[in-house]
């Protein structure tokens, strides 16, 4: 590892002059070279050159190599839908119709799936940046991994079969284990734990469940010598105290999360925090000048910028301009001189509108889900997936629309609504689910009470 890497030394808990940034480009370094995210995922060549593009770019301290949650689902029977613009999202499930548990003897090899393709291509960044770069081997977490496999059922067995979920739990950490294993073997430096599916259940839920696993996971990576990364994507609020007693060397957190907050209470346990620039709202549809005043008042707003490292809230959307990812590497790399060219700067107002329902003059329960984007998102691929049983259930006698978050006039929407935390799911109105995935009753129950 780079000695004098700031990332480096965040994570050892040092203070720095400077603060460490770590773009999460994933399919996004695809647009920098003209290429498709099936193409970065899936052709060595094509992921090497791109990562190599979002170094020179970017000046990272850390990159990620692949950030795709579904290498591991794919090996282990699950189908994939593959878009032009995104990360595949997982179609099928294995164990949806059958509450079983995979034998170990089908864990991932070095030589399944896009695995090799994946390593050959961390040993080529690790030779070619290594000595300035910490490199981030991304690992789907066990709890979306146990989604995927089983599917929404999943939540429902936790309150139906609590054995059979840690036993599937179990199988799934040993599959975490053997790719961390993979992965540092390769070079990797971080091995981020992505598990999007955190924030969609309680607290209590998490003490039950994973906190063993990922206790164990942490243990491991620490043990081959490498750093971890507890990453969570949507409002895992309730859970940040939870997480950091797992013992990660970090935690990374999207804009869901009041990062100032959080930090109060990664700060207690002495655990580094990253995050949270806004994906579509700010990176995406924003200015470069957006850009950098966001970066810098996240900044000012940390009683302490020890144990923080700057970096967008998930991977980076395939189209975020080039020159919005320059612009927040030049507010972290140059703070001073970018503070003088916002001196005198007003963001613009949006000019667009939108009407909402009438909702008191319904003629049937209308049921909204507010996604990031349920193609790209993992949670809110499950959220939405409840939604779509509870319209199979009711059938016309309701009404089910998605607004995803990527679309502008959907930004406008939450902001109309007062949506605050994504996914979340609004009957006639109104809140009803709030970044928890319900299980069918609940949700059945609060369609009912409007019907």
């Amino acid at each position: 590892m780079p000695s004098d890497n700031v990332l480096l030394r965040t994570l050892r808990h040092e203070k720095t002059d400077t603060l460490p940034w770590v773009p999460f480009a994933g399919v996004h370094a695809g647009k920098l070279i003209g290429k498709s995210a099936k193409e970065v995922l899936t052709d060595e060549e094509a992921l090497f050159d791109s990562l190599m593009a979002v170094n020179k770019l970017y000046k990272p301290h850390g990159q990620p190599v692949m950030f795709d949650l579904q290498i591991e689902a794919e090996i282990l029977g699950c189908e994939l839908m593959w878009p032009d613009d995104s990360p595949p999202c997982v179609k099928t499930h294995p164990l949806g119709e059958t509450a079983t548990v995979p034998c170990e003897c089908t864990l991932p090899t070095e030589k399944d799936g896009r695995i090799p393709m994946v390593l050959r291509a961390m040993r080529r960044m690790k030779e070619a940046v290594g000595d300035t770069t910490l490199l981030y081997g991304l690992i789907c977490g066990p709890f979306t991994l146990a989604g995927h496999l089983r599917g929404n059922d999943l939540f429902m067995d936790m309150y139906d079969d609590e054995e059979y979920v840690e036993e599937l739990l179990a199988y799934c950490t040993a599959c975490c284990n053997r790719m961390a294993q993979l992965y540092i073997d390769a070079g990797m430096d971080v091995i981020a734990v992505v598990d999007p599916l955190v924030s969609q259940i309680s607290s209590a839920h998490f003490e039950t469940f994973l906190s063993k696993p990922f206790t164990e996971i942490f243990e491991h990576i620490r043990k081959l010598g490498a750093f971890s990364s507890f990453f969570v994507c949507g409002d895992a609020s309730r859970s940040i105290d939870v997480m950091c007693k797992t013992n990660p060397d970090s935690i990374s957190v999207d804009e869901n999360i009041d990062l100032p907050a959080a930090k109060k209470i990664t700060d207690r346990y002495n655990i580094a925090i990253g995050g949270n620039i806004p994906l579509t709202s700010v990176m995406l549809h924003g200015t470069q000048q957006d850009n950098m005043k966001y970066v810098l008042d996240l900044i000012d707003r940390l009683d302490d910028t020890r144990n923080f490292i700057v970096a967008p809230g998930c991977d980076m959307p395939y189209a975020v301009p080039v020159e919005n990812g320059i612009a927040v590497a030049q507010a972290v790399l140059q703070p001073e001189s970018v503070r003088e060219m916002l001196r005198n700067y007003i963001a613009a107002e949006d000019s667009i509108t939108v009407n909402l329902p009438d909702y008191d003059k319904l003629s049937k329960p209308l049921v909204e889900v507010f996604t990031l984007d349920s193609d790209t998102c993992a949670a809110c691929t499950y959220m939405m997936g409840a939604a779509k049983v509870a319209k199979a259930h009711f059938g016309d006698a309701i009404d089910m629309t998605e607004y995803k978050y990527t679309q502008k006039e959907n930004i406008i929407r939450c902001k109309a609504m007062g949506v605050k935390n994504l996914p979340s799911i609004y009957i006639n109105g109104k809140l009803a689910f709030s970044s928890i995935i319900p299980s069918k009753d609940e949700f059945y129950k609060a369609i009912e009470a409007v019907q």
